[in-house]
Parts: C-alpha cells; structure tokens; sequence
C-alpha cells in the first residue's frame, strides 16, 4: 500500500514557535541582528549546516557549523520541553496508518538530538519504521533527497508515497521527488503550501476526512 512520510517540525510536533524563539535568543547571543520571520522563510526545511551558512552569510566548516546548531538546538529543547506538544490529532492518525498497513517514516531536517527529544515526548505506541534526519549529510529541503532515502529505505517506490509537510520547502520537495503531498497548516496557509501534488490542506489531523486513509487504494498510489 502507499506509504507516508511525515515531515517532523510543524508537522508532528507544535515546535515551530519555540525554534523561532530559538533563533532569537541565538541570535542575540552571537550580536546578530536579523529579521527572525525573514530567517524562519529561508531556513525552514533546510539542514542545520546550512541554517548557519544562510545566518552568518559564510561558508562554514561543517564541524564549526555543527557545533553552532548544538547550540542553538539545546536552548530550542529547553524552551519547548515545558510545552511540548504535538500537532492535534498526529498520534492518533498514525496508529490508525499502521493499522491500515499502511508503512510510515520521517523525514526531518532535524539533527538526531530533536528527533530523540520529540520520539521520547510524543511516547508513541508505535515507532516509525524509518526516520532520516539532517545530519546524515543529505541536503536539506527543498531538495527531495531526504524524503527519496526515506522511501528507500522503507523499500517502496516514490510515486507511492505521500508526504505530510507544514513548510513550503517540504511541499517543494515531495513535488520534486514524485511524492503526493498533505499540506499541514500550523504555520503557513494553504495558499503557502499550494500544488498540483497537494491532495488536501488541514490546520491538525482532525480535520482530515475519517475515510481520508481507506480512500487511499494500492491501485490509485502505486
């Protein structure tokens, strides 16, 4: 049956703000002054490497880079830990995936830090079989190469595969890799988050249709 990749940012969990935040506080750190919105535009979806590239307007050696996003993800994790919580609806449409048969992956920008910090809050009945995160040397959206190795390896074709995004980078990158897409609006609207690839835009997963998922035959997403 089709497969579907969740994006994790904005799209499973309600983190977006508190990566704002983040930033901000980064930022400050480092006396930097910068449009915080205008960065969130340019960064969303996109490695930690290459977040810092963009920040400080220079090419940085990846393990100066990598110990900056360390960083400024360690202040993220400490301001959302209080409140984390997940985007309305994510773990109840995911057991209700697998269930289905349907397989089920991430695919973050993320590093293996915050992906370890939302797995261990969101305490999910059911895991993901595959996740691929940002610090595996993969570009970061809107190239599709982390949702291609999430299909490799979860061993189905791209074409049969559906990818639930909250960021336009990520809309971007399912269209690119052949992928149908969910539009998840919990930071953009669904004009930002437009295409022909896009199936449906929702604010949380309660707004998809109950028979969204049995609608989806293997003949219609092969």
């Amino acid at each position: 049956m089709a497969a579907l990749i969740f994006d994790m940012d904005g799209t499973m969990i309600h983190s977006m703000p508190f990566h704002q935040q983040s930033w901000a506080l980064f930022a400050k750190k480092h006396n930097l002054d910068i449009d915080i919105a205008d960065l969130m535009r340019r960064t969303t979806g996109r490695t930690g490497a290459e977040c810092m590239n963009d920040l400080f307007q220079r090419q940085i050696e990846p393990a100066a880079a990598w110990q900056l996003i360390a960083e400024k993800e360690a202040m993220y994790r400490e301001l959302f830990a209080p409140e984390f919580q997940e985007v309305t609806g994510f773990k109840q449409f995911a057991l209700k995936a697998q269930g289905l048969g349907f397989k089920w992956g991430v695919g973050s920008a993320g590093d293996k830090h915050n992906i370890s910090f939302a797995m261990s809050h969101l305490k999910m009945a059911t895991q993901p079989a595959v996740i691929v995160g940002g610090d595996e040397g993969l570009p970061g959206k809107p190239d599709p190469a982390i949702f291609l190795e999430v299909a490799r390896r979860l061993g189905v074709t791209p074409a049969s595969c559906i990818v639930f995004e909250d960021a336009p980078f990520g809309i971007e990158a399912a269209r690119r890799a052949g992928m149908r897409a969910v539009a998840i609006c919990s930071t953009h609207s669904p004009a930002e988050l437009a295409g022909p690839h896009v199936l449906v835009s929702v604010h949380d997963y309660t707004e998809l249709d109950p028979h969204f998922l049995s609608g989806l035959s293997p003949v219609e997403h092969a």
